[in-house]
């Protein structure tokens, strides 16, 4: 019985860290088109206006998320491994919700990061996103490298953003 309770933990563990990356079809073609809110509610982000020569990282989260506030904190503990991938925090909640999340992880302070509403549900769509947190990893090229469903390791994200 105690075998099977530490089986039980060690899969759950797994689970939340170390993900494989995700099969979409999508790998190595370019990041599609598509427009983000800002926070401050009047600018618009166009993907186009992403620019090349800087590994992106699109990570589409839920404010109320455990999974996706640990991977938050966890980013923010290792920036000085991640300054040079650029983040793109996406999220279809509310603005004041993720204006509130963007305030507890104090992200305005991050300079490669920029946080942005989906309200197309774009991203979702696009991706078939299953669960989240969910990452969409792009080269300096503007082309998908790989995806991942779940928490990952800080050198597992910078890894596959240089490749």
């Amino acid at each position: 019985m105690k075998q099977i309770i530490l089986l039980l933990i060690i899969a759950t563990l797994t689970g939340c860290f170390g993900a494989e990356p995700q099969k979409t079809g999508k790998e190595g073609k370019p990041m599609p088109s598509f427009t983000l809110e800002l926070l401050d509610s009047i600018t618009r982000l166009h993907s186009q206006d992403i620019p090349y020569g800087t590994p992106t990282v699109l990570f589409y989260f839920s404010p109320y998320c455990p999974h996706c506030n640990a991977q938050t904190n966890k980013i923010i503990e290792d920036m000085d491994r991640l300054k040079d991938i650029q983040f793109y925090f996406i999220s279809r909640f509310t603005l004041t919700e993720v204006k509130a999340f963007q305030k507890e992880h104090q992200l305005a302070k991050y300079p490669n990061i920029v946080i942005g509403l989906d309200s197309a549900n774009f991203i979702n769509d696009y991706f078939e996103i299953a669960g989240i947190p969910y990452f969409a990893i792009y080269g300096k090229d503007k082309k998908l490298n790989k995806t991942f469903l779940g928490r990952i390791y800080s050198s597992q994200l910078k890894k596959v953003a240089e490749e």
